[in-house]
């Protein structure tokens, strides 16, 4: 959006104040100019009043007017612009044919485009003369204020006749400011290459080469309309020479048009190879990824096989990267982090920070290198563990140049890019060669600082590729040269080239691609895609100063190393931080302490067992089902003996045997279990099942067969191998490698320790896991109901299953809180071993000492006829146990006869009512019958019962006497009732 503005600049110290902090106040545009802001809104741009640091602003002009002084400029954290104190102006450009004379040279004073206020001074070569005036200004209205000389008003001397020269044009841009100012140098030596080639006899003889060019600034949008002045102002330019990738991208597209051959001397962009897109170009200045060659040699000499990269997003540096990119892929290199910026590397710079980036290539221009590397201070991406990879041909004190754009000082810098290494063309011959100008490289560097008239080289843009832009003006002579003989045999000649010819831009063409000649800056040749082929110098920054540490040949892959590389620690960093693999082990005090008690208890277990067996035989361990008994000590015992291969791990056996080890914890733990548990739930199972049922079901289940309770833990063993079976076929154990958070060691290492843990799992650990628990947590479960229920039951056919209950209820508990916990704390090998084994450890002592102890200390401290002494106390029942079903049929018995009592008692009791009903008749009768007896012979007693016939048979009670006494009644008290 381009907007011209002409208020909202602050005008005192009041309003300055009143500014936030890290702003700059909008300021004016130049006159008949306006301002073009970037991002913003027509709307936003007639609001806004100030502007945030680092953004941009760029002055335009209007109609034929170009911009003289600083075009863009940059907020600064001060609150300031960059180049205040230069002033930017828009002015009238003046018709550009006068800056060209036939036969002279013109001189622009001040250097640049003609415009308003530019004087130029004109002068003729040898044996030509000027008439007229030598002198013209460009006025305000941008018209020159005299005409300009041509070939009427130059006149040849007489005596040079024949020693006139056809003039050949070559149009250049050279940038003399912007992000890379070559052309401060490169000019220079161009126009001492142009003085030479013009004064030899046998180059070109018939020719002479002038140089037309402008300042672009490097900047694409100002070389476009410079583009157009060159091509359609007079004369015709048979070539063109552009500086920056950017501006040859530019004109070697469009010079096709034209059919205009293109030589680059300050181009690198690797997209300037590309024939199809560009055919006529060429340049003397290497492809940037001829640096990429050696680069990755260099990261193959020092055993790197991870960088990272950092560019500006220019489609020079792109290009570079992916070729980069495609080269390290070939090498097994990884680019591990690809950070990019457009003018701010803060927050890229902090990416590379964050994820360790350790190698670092850079790929940006000058000052953007500086605003790199005072972020880089900041985020303290520098020192001993960090190597840097710039490219060569920045200025050699570029560090130390002020730069009102970064808020670093020149000792920040310099600390910030200790111990970089760049990878440069060879741009100077190295040795002492007299090529194809006659100089050798060190003369022809003190004809140039002659021509610079002094200036520091470090300071001059382009110094060092200054000798390639004279080698381009070589082979461009050359070239043309060579082209003279075949277009005279075609009856064409080079001056009458044009835009429409196409055969005299082939003969150049073929010439130029056939050029191979030794120049200043070494041997010049050019390959299929037209870009030079050259060596590569590795410099390092040691102590403040660039050192040559080597060379290397790309074209013969050959490694030329001095052997004075300097780092800051012993010797070249690692890649990344250097990750320690160590396996957390079980600690081995613990496992040895849990394994003393494993092992006792086993020992504890053996005891036990033999124990069984051998009192098998005696009655109180036969009614304690000694064969469930030797189950559940096996149980115990494999279940113990699955605590070893528990603790063993990486540190005792190799790896390849650990899925080994797994097999055995799991089947070692789950039959240990099976039989330990299975056995007393067995127990407490058939307890509850004879007595705890209504009267009549205990009837049908009066005999209790051993088979059943075998068959049912034989059951139980067959679920837990099936399903343990079908595991392992379906989904097997195996090894996995679990990794914890790196962890730092003591001292100042480089390196970081990687915890690893080896777990036994399978795919669908989990699901097998809740499959095998939940069918365990239901036994439990439900075996602390049985012993629950059964608590009370006092029973001779398994006479410990009180002990029984006990058990099962201290391995319930154990298991239900051991198994969540021990998966929480999979992690903690120490914390997971210990809970799990003590777990195992305590449940098998308290089943083992539950169950046999109290067997053993009857048998050793009472001897077994005290034991069934006492049982027959505690039971009330025969001291044979054989005697309990004549007991329960005794007791069968004596209920059947209380029946019959109950029946005699009331058959009885009726008896007795009718007899004393005729007691009292018989009574009733005698008053009336006691005159009548008188007078006559007494009667015989009447009959009366016997009272013994009465009585109840022996040993029984007698009912009567009962009766009598319960209802208080007497025979004598009788006939009181009937009165």
């Amino acid at each position: 959006m381009c907007v011209c503005v002409s208020v909202l600049a602050v005008r005192n110290p009041i309003e300055i104040a009143k500014l936030p902090k890290w702003s700059c106040a909008i300021i004016r545009p130049p006159r008949d100019g306006g301002i073009r802001y970037r991002g913003l809104t027509q709307e936003q741009i007639r609001n806004v009043q100030i502007l945030p640091v680092d953004y941009e602003i760029e002055y335009i002009c209007r109609g034929n007017r170009v911009i003289v002084g600083p075009k863009v400029r940059k907020c600064l954290p001060n609150g300031t612009w960059t180049d205040i104190t230069l002033h930017s102006r828009c002015l009238l450009l003046c018709p550009r044919v006068w800056t060209s004379l036939e036969n002279g040279r013109v001189a622009l004073k001040p250097p640049g485009p003609p415009v308003e206020g530019t004087v130029l001074h004109y002068s003729c070569h040898a044996g030509f003369m000027l008439e007229g005036r030598n002198i013209t200004h460009c006025t305000k209205l941008g018209k020159w204020d005299s005409p300009k000389p041509n070939n009427s008003n130059v006149i040849r001397n007489p005596e040079l006749i024949f020693s006139r020269k056809k003039k050949l044009y070559i149009g250049a841009l050279f940038p003399m400011s912007g992000g890379w100012p070559g052309g401060q140098a490169c000019l220079p030596s161009a126009q001492m290459a142009l003085d030479l080639v013009n004064n030899r006899t046998d180059i070109l003889p018939d020719y002479e080469l002038e140089l037309i060019y402008y300042d672009s600034m490097c900047d694409p949008g100002e070389s476009t309309k410079l583009l157009y002045d060159l091509l359609y102002t007079e004369p015709i330019k048979t070539v063109l020479m552009p500086g920056c990738s950017s501006v040859s991208t530019l004109v070697a597209e469009a010079a096709r048009m034209w059919n205009l051959i293109v030589l680059s001397y300050g181009s690198s962009s690797p997209a300037l190879s590309n024939r199809n897109r560009f055919p006529t170009f060429f340049r003397t200045h290497p492809s940037a990824t001829l640096h990429n060659p050696t680069r990755v040699r260099l990261f193959q000499k020092w055993k790197w096989t991870k960088i990272a990269t950092i560019q500006q997003t220019t489609e020079v540096f792109t290009s570079t990267l992916d070729d980069l990119e495609q080269r390290v892929k070939e090498a097994g290199i990884e680019i591990s982090v690809r950070q990019s910026f457009l003018t701010d590397p803060a927050v890229a710079v902090k990416n590379l920070k964050r994820q360790d980036a350790r190698i670092i290539v850079g790929l940006f221009y000058e000052t953007e290198a500086r605003k790199v590397f005072c972020e880089v201070f900041k985020e303290k991406l520098y020192g001993k563990k960090y190597v840097w990879f710039l490219i060569g041909w920045y200025a050699d004190n570029w560090f130390k140049i002020k730069d009102p754009s970064i808020n670093c000082t020149i000792e920040n810098m310099t600390e910030a890019v200790e111990g970089h290494v760049t990878t440069e063309i060879v741009m100077l011959n190295p040795e002492t060669v007299r090529g194809a100008s006659n100089l050798t490289s060190q003369e022809f560097l003190g004809a140039l600082m002659n021509r610079l008239g002094g200036k520091n080289p470090e300071e001059t843009g382009g110094f060092q590729e200054a000798p390639l832009a004279y080698d381009a003006v070589w082979a461009l002579a050359l070239a043309l040269n060579k082209t003279v003989a075949p277009l005279k045999a075609k009856g064409r000649r080079l001056e009458d080239f044009n835009y429409n010819n196409h055969d005299i831009t082939a003969e150049i063409y073929r010439a130029l691609n056939t050029s191979s000649f030794e120049g200043v800056s070494g041997h010049v040749v050019f390959d299929a895609q037209g870009s030079r082929m050259a060596m590569t110098l590795i410099e390092q920054l040691q102590g403040g100063s660039y050192k040559k540490i080597g060379y290397y040949d790309s074209s013969q892959k050959n490694l030329s190393w001095f052997g004075n590389d300097v780092w800051i620690g012993a010797g070249p960093p690692a890649d990344s931080t250097i990750v320690i693999e160590e396996f957390r082990y079980l600690s081995q005090k613990l496992f040895a302490a849990v394994s003393v008690f494993a092992g006792l208890g086993i020992l504890l277990g053996i005891v036990c067992l033999t124990f069984n067996i051998y009192n098998s035989n005696v009655r109180y361990i036969q009614n304690s089902q000694p064969y469930l008994n030797n189950m559940t000590a096996v149980g115990c015992m494999m279940a113990l003996a699955a605590v070893f291969p528990l603790g063993i791990d990486g540190h005792h056996i190799h790896r390849s045997q650990f899925t080994v080890v797994c097999q055995f914890r799991l089947w070692l733990l789950g039959l240990g279990f099976s039989l330990a548990y299975g056995s007393m739930f067995t127990k407490i199972w058939w307890v509850h099942n004879l007595f705890t049922k209504k009267e009549e079901k205990k009837e049908k289940r009066k005999h209790l067969e051993p088979w059943k309770l075998y068959a049912t833990v034989g059951v139980l063993l067959a679920i837990d191998v099936l399903s343990l079976m079908i595991w392992q076929i379906v989904d097997p154990l195996h090894i996995t490698v679990e990794k914890f958070t790196r962890e730092a060691p003591k001292g100042d290492l480089d390196v970081l320790i990687q915890p690893l843990l080896e777990h036994c799992t399978s795919e669908k650990m989990n699901t097998w896991l809740g499959v095998v628990y939940g069918y365990k947590g239901l036994l439990l479960l439900l075996g602390i109901f049985l012993a629950y229920e059964t608590k009370s039951v006092s029973t001779e056919k398994i006479n410990d299953h009180r002990a029984v209950g006990m058990a099962i209820y201290n391995v319930a508990v154990l298991c239900i809180i051991t198994a969540p916990v021990t998966m929480i704390l999979t992690s903690q090998q120490d914390a997971s071993f210990a809970f799990a084994a003590l777990a195992i450890v305590f449940s098998v002592y308290i089943t083992l000492v539950v169950l046999f102890v109290p067997k053993m200390r009857r048998l050793i401290t009472r001897g077994e006829w005290q034991s069934e002494q006492q049982d027959t106390l505690k039971t009330g029942s025969s001291t044979n146990n054989n005697d309990e079903e004549k007991s329960r049929q005794l007791e069968r018995e004596n209920r059947e006869l209380q029946k019959i009592i109950q029946e005699k008692e009331q058959r009885v009791s009726e008896l007795r009512n009718q007899l004393v009903e005729r007691q009292a008749l018989r009574n009733r009768r005698r008053p009336s019958s006691g005159t009548n007896q008188n007078h006559s012979n007494p009667s015989p007693p009447s009959s009366q019962p016997d009272p013994k016939s009465l009585l109840p048979p022996p040993g029984y009670p007698n009912p009567a006497d009962s009766k009598i006494s319960r209802n208080h009644c007497h025979n004598s008290q009788i006939p009181l009732l009937y009165k």
